[in-house]
């Protein structure tokens, strides 16, 4: 594993702090939007920007969002992308998983695990016509991006992972009294969730209250870096979807995961970011990941928190991009095109 401290591009005031808001305009994107039958149910998916035949190049870029989030967490990466000096995203895939977004949760839920979500987002990819592809997660998105690397080698090329909550989320998850002290603001969180999920539509109702009276970004402080500074759409988008009963289930298909096992078959890149400040991962999780994961790259961001690719895109971007091993550079025109950061990920 290597280990690279992130420094922030821009001293005191960031302008890079959080630069974009939300979006649900697929359109404005150059994307469309689709259902897709699995055998989960029918999946909503956002993809488009496609480049050439499906079967060359690098393939797919699917992106994966994480619990409490849908297809639009991404849209602040694809604008710092589309501002880049580098090429933008293209040939996306971006589904709203089963629970969130415009997807509804599987008739049987049972059925709905880590990796029946890995293979989801596989039979998506295969049915717009990709052989192979390159995967993003965010928070639990990538533990299914993991899983998806896992058990599809030879058509995962490379993993990007934002903010992944990997060990101990899962830890948490199986043993909330005993591992309490590792992660509490998400073992509190999980209890929370747990509590509404059983009220049912009254527990979604309160949340959506919660907002309503302005007071929700008080209460997702601790998973931002500046909270004062996360434009209105961020806390909008969490208000939509911290949808209880889907928490609750994605928490609990994380618990009964084997994540070493799994994670120890992957043969592709791995390149991670996260926070300083992020309250679901730890530093003994990098550690951890480095155990199993045979190429595995780590950059942490100074001053962030759980949503790196919200709060700094760009240097998201610089972090989890593959780069086949060469030196290159991605520059903010909007920020005066004189800052950039030379990045190499450096392939074993």
């Amino acid at each position: 594993m290597t280990n690279t401290p992130g420094a922030a591009t821009v001293p005191g005031s960031d302008p890079r702090y959080a630069p974009f808001p939300l979006t649900t305009d697929e359109q404005r994107l150059g994307l469309i939007t689709s259902r897709i039958d699995t055998e989960l149910g029918m999946v909503t998916v956002r993809h488009g920007r496609r480049t050439g035949p499906t079967t060359g190049g690098r393939g797919a870029t699917i992106l994966l969002h994480g619990a409490a989030g849908s297809w639009s967490t991404w849209t602040p990466l694809i604008a710092a992308a589309d501002r880049a000096g580098a090429a933008p995203l293209t040939d996306l895939i971006i589904p709203d998983l089963p629970g969130w977004g415009d997807t509804p949760l599987a008739t049987d839920e049972s059925a709905e695990t880590i990796e029946s979500l890995a293979a989801v987002v596989a039979e998506i990819a295969l049915a717009l016509g990709y052989q192979r592809w390159q995967v993003f997660g965010h928070s639990l998105g990538g533990v299914v991006a993991l899983e998806l690397a896992s058990s599809e080698p030879r058509r995962t090329r490379f993993v990007g992972l934002v903010s992944a909550t990997t060990f101990s989320v899962i830890e948490s998850v199986q043993h909330p009294l005993t591992r309490f002290s590792v992660l509490p603001g998400f073992t509190m969180l999980l209890g929370v969730m747990r509590v509404l999920s059983g009220l049912g539509r009254a527990g979604t109702g309160l949340v959506r209250t919660l907002h309503r009276l302005g007071l929700l970004r008080n209460l997702v402080t601790p998973l931002f870096s500046r909270v004062s500074e996360i434009d209105v759409s961020v806390v909008a988008a969490l208000g939509a979807e911290a949808r209880p009963r889907s928490f609750a289930l994605a928490a609990d298909r994380a618990g009964r995961y084997d994540a070493a096992g799994a994670w120890a078959g992957i043969t592709c890149p791995v390149r991670s970011v996260h926070g300083d400040r992020d309250v679901f991962v730890t530093a003994i999780d990098d550690d951890r990941m480095a155990t199993v994961i045979a190429d595995l790259h780590v950059t942490v961001l100074d001053g962030t928190g759980h949503f790196a690719h919200v709060e700094r895109p760009f240097d998201t971007l610089l972090a989890v991009l593959p780069r086949a091993g060469q030196d290159s550079a991605l520059i903010d025109r909007d920020a005066g095109g004189e800052a950039a950061v030379d990045h190499e990920l450096r392939a074993r």
